[in-house]
């Protein structure tokens, strides 16, 4: 992006911060400090205001860090700000292993099919009323957060609680939201439940080698957190059970029922989209002003979608690497076709086609048995984010078709542009897709298959007791041996590999590594920001402020800082660069430093305000959410949640 590209708000927003940095370095007490406040600047614009992805904008400041040793000359220091023999020491530490460990895990689990097992349990223990479902739901799934990423959670028991409400006739609307956010409150639970709190113990390490035998800070256990946590989800189920009417978005049941079953899509398509689709048989007879044309000719201007086609003496034609959009149309070509009714008639009349009553040539691939209309979210972590479905020749790649894009509480279609529009997290993709292809798409990382009741190949639920073993071995190992965390829950995830329940292969495609390699390349930056006196730094100017007042409020103020970050930036980026300065006012104001810093950790887990929480933007598609209600249902839980971490949090410690 050039200069002149950049938007005029953008250029003063940088503009600003720029001016924080240079008024920082002013009043630094050392070139050092100066230098590191300024990259901490450099990273909050970074994370921000998204300039380049989190994982983008981690690694170059990872990579800063390390020049800054060939450039001290020239910055006026005497060494690098961070020693380079260090510089990558996050990517082999306790707190990413746990992480890769805990998302082998979790995707072994879900191999076996236990959320299908967890779905009818549900259904049967909780029946069709809400009042009792929400519990059920929002608890299961805040255990399950609690021992793997709550992203990870979330993303799991989506077709769980779609299953649940196409069963039930309870609005998918008003399950996702309190899912969503016992997630998030289920990675408070145990300190493996969320990345902040699993990097804690590293980050209360790395003060410790700056602080006298005195002041060691002890780490936090597994279950250290254990009751804070489960007041939360507590009082995050009470909420929803007692003003989930008033909080949680209205809609008619008749409009979600069928969200997510493959029987009556185009019924579904109709009531929660608004569009009339059906699917069509057409052949192109000789002499037709379409042939020689290509699909990309086409679709766009007359709103259809071309899903299958069959040349004179060939194969079918359906799924991947099959149509494309430069696909040319022949004399005697049979199409199958998705659109509007208004739309195909002015098609077939342009062109002189020929328009089948019934399906024929299609009867077979294209039957509700085979094929139809499924609903699919772009994740957070998709590395499509930013491509467009033309970019990426989706239909050809991926083998589905896209009809429809829904996005902040609006529907695109044909006509729209849709293809020609970049990805964003959260959007959902109503596509017309092979069930075989769609059973693919669910191990597929750059996708979330929301879809679920469609015939799909079995998964391995004859390795549930595989993996139940290997996921207590780990769990016992956690709890009753002085193994690092990271060596007991690899032991459960390499059980699971060796045991069948996952493939090498599977194991890898588990592993977000857009998040190790954030979390990773952070470290180095909260290692220079302690080392350098940083933090000791900008402690001491904050005590300045709040100083004289109560510890309570000192810790509060701490908790409200991190709360703010979190909501416009990584959880992860927040707790590393509020660690260390939390310790440090801690120890100012005589108070407990490691209650502190799981104050900060703790904290950055409260991002239910607005969608930028991974979880939240993973359900803000499927449930077709508008930011109002996040803002609506997540202010009063945003509230809730520092009164009741902090009094918790006293009580206890």
């Amino acid at each position: 992006m050039t200069a002149s590209n950049l938007p005029l708000k953008q250029i003063i927003i940088a503009a600003v911060f720029a001016l924080i940095a240079v008024g920082l370095a002013m009043v630094s007490p050392s070139t050092e400090i100066a230098w590191v406040s300024a990259i901490l600047v450099l990273t909050i614009y970074l994370f921000a205001f998204e300039i380049v992805d989190v994982d983008v904008a981690a690694i170059s400041i990872m990579v800063l860090l390390g020049l800054s040793s060939l450039l001290a000359p020239l910055m006026g220091l005497e060494q690098g700000l961070v020693d380079n023999q260090k510089l990558f020491n996050g990517f082999s530490s306790n707190a990413v292993m746990s992480i890769i460990a805990v998302m082998i895990i979790g995707a072994g689990l879900d191999k076996t099919g236990l959320m299908s097992k967890v779905a009818a349990f549900i259904l049967q223990v909780g029946g069709a009323t809400e009042k009792r479902i929400i519990p059920i739901i929002s608890g299961t799934v805040a255990f399950i957060s609690s021992f793997m990423q709550n992203v990870g959670a979330a993303a799991l028991f989506i077709p769980v609680v779609s299953r649940i409400s196409a069963r039930s006739g309870i609005p998918l609307s008003r399950l996702l939201m309190p899912m969503g956010f016992c997630a998030i409150l289920g990675g408070t639970v145990t300190m493996v439940g969320s990345s902040p709190l699993i990097l804690l113990n590293d980050l209360i390490l790395t003060s410790n080698h700056a602080l006298p035998p005195e002041q060691q800070m002890e780490t936090w256990g597994l279950f250290s957190v254990t009751p804070i946590g489960v007041v939360l989800v507590a009082v995050g189920i009470l909420y929803f059970v007692v003003a989930g009417r008033w909080v949680l978005p209205s809609a008619a049941k008749d409009s979600e029922t069928n969200a997510t079953t493959a029987s009556s899509t185009m019924d579904y398509l109709h009531n929660t989209y608004g569009i009339d689709y059906a699917l069509y048989e057409v052949v192109v007879p000789e002499g037709s002003d379409l042939i020689g044309q290509k699909l990309d000719d086409v679709e766009t201007s007359y709103r259809i979608r071309v899903i299958a086609s069959k040349r004179s003496g060939q194969e079918t034609r359906v799924g991947p690497n099959t149509l494309a959009r430069d696909t040319e149309f022949e004399p005697g070509m049979v199409l199958g076709i998705v659109a509007a009714p208004e739309h195909l008639d002015h098609f077939v009349e342009k062109y002189g086609l020929k328009k089948r009553d019934s399906l024929r040539t299609f009867a077979e691939s294209l039957a509700a048995t085979k094929a139809g209309i499924a609903e699919i979210v772009i994740p957070p972590g998709s590395s499509l984010i930013g491509k467009s479905a033309r970019d990426v020749w989706m239909r050809k790649v991926y083998g589905i078709a896209m009809v429809a894009l829904h996005r902040n509480g609006e529907t695109l279609g044909e006509g729209d542009n849709i293809r020609d529009l970049p990805l964003q997290a959260g959007d959902t993709l109503v596509v017309h897709t092979a069930w075989d292809n769609l059973t693919r798409l669910k191990k597929d990382r750059n996708f979330v298959v929301v879809t679920t009741e469609f015939p799909q190949e079995e998964e391995r639920p004859h390795k549930l007791g595989w993996a139940a073993i290997f996921f207590g071995i780990a769990l016992s190992m956690v709890l009753f041996t002085d193994l690092r965390l990271s060596v007991a829950l690899l032991t459960g995830a390499v059980g699971m590999i060796l045991s069948g329940v996952l493939k090498i292969e599977e194991a890898y495609e588990a592993v977000s590594w857009k998040t190790v390699f954030l979390l990773a390349s952070l470290i180095p930056l909260g290692l220079a920001v302690e080392t350098s006196g940083t933090a000791k730094w900008i402690a001491e100017q904050t005590l300045s402020v709040v100083g004289d007042m109560p510890v309570w409020v000192i810790q509060a103020a701490v908790a409200v800082l991190a709360t703010f970050f979190t909501l416009v930036m990584s959880n992860v980026g927040a707790t590393v660069l509020l660690v260390p300065l939390a310790v440090n006012i801690a120890l100012g104001v005589g108070a407990n430093p490691a209650l502190f810093a799981l104050t900060v950790a703790i904290a950055t887990s409260n991002s239910f305000l607005i969608p930028t929480h991974q979880v939240n933007a993973l359900i803000m598609g499927p449930g077709n959410y508008k930011v109002t209600d996040f803002m609506k249902a997540g202010s009063i839980m945003t509230v809730l949640f520092l009164i009741v971490s902090l009094s918790v949090m006293n009580l206890i410690f």
